[in-house]
């Protein structure tokens, strides 16, 4: 007798993921619970086939933002595969995807987004897409850290301008604190690549894999 294997539901596996008891960051999960968390499924995380899509879809995200609301807004971009990189691999990949997008936004013409640095360097560094200035999390299945330990590749594009308001508002901080000692309750301490937007580039942040020092962005400007 054949069988057919049911399709995996990727958008289920991440709102699955997010609802788990011990997931630390309550600002997705508050976003999940209001509707406020895109996703969209692409084939290859290794692969730039996509590129052009993934941004759109990016784009598309951008002018539905609620930029007056208190409610944590992200999309998330699911890569079908390959499932079994290493940290080292998923970083790479991150970047290539990274590095494309912004060649393809510069190709578009479009400006990087004010009040934030190209480079990657800098303090002050956010990738940019559109004009707007996004913080990327990392998820994969040999993350590290359990809370980047998502059953597929996976690029989470947070608004900058968001986590602004939360700090105009003063929830920032108040966030924050829940989301570290929670993860300080699953994993026993910290994520220490963590470090506030300003105080060190975020760049080492994205892959979720702990860097040393000496460690470089592969990312390379065009603007």
């Amino acid at each position: 007798m054949i069988t057919t294997q049911a399709p995996i539901d990727y958008e289920s596996r991440l709102k699955a993921f997010i609802q788990a008891a011990d997931f630390p960051c309550v600002g997705a999960k508050s976003a999940l619970a209001r509707g406020a968390l895109t996703c969209s499924v692409y084939d290859d995380i290794s692969s730039a086939a996509q590129d052009l899509d993934l941004r759109k879809d990016v784009c598309e995200f951008i002018a539905r933002l609620d930029r007056t609301g208190p409610v944590v807004q992200s999309f998330t971009a699911i890569f079908r595969q390959p499932e079994g990189l290493t940290e080292e691999a998923f970083e790479k990949d991150l970047w290539n995807r990274l590095q494309s997008l912004h060649n393809l936004d510069t190709a578009s013409g479009a400006v990087w987004a004010p009040e934030t640095s190209s480079d990657p360097d800098s303090l002050h560094f956010s990738v940019s897409l559109c004009g707007e200035a996004f913080f990327i999390i990392g998820l994969h299945p040999n993350a590290s850290r359990p809370a980047r330990r998502f059953s597929h590749p996976a690029l989470v594009f947070n608004s900058h301008e968001q986590f602004e308001r939360l700090r105009d508002d003063g929830r920032f901080e108040t966030m924050k604190g829940i989301i570290r000692d929670r993860e300080v309750a699953q994993t026993g301490s910290i994520n220490p690549m963590l470090n506030d937007f300003g105080d060190r580039s975020e760049a080492r942040q994205y892959s979720g894999r702990a860097v040393d020092s000496d460690w470089e962005c592969p990312f390379k400007p065009k603007v």
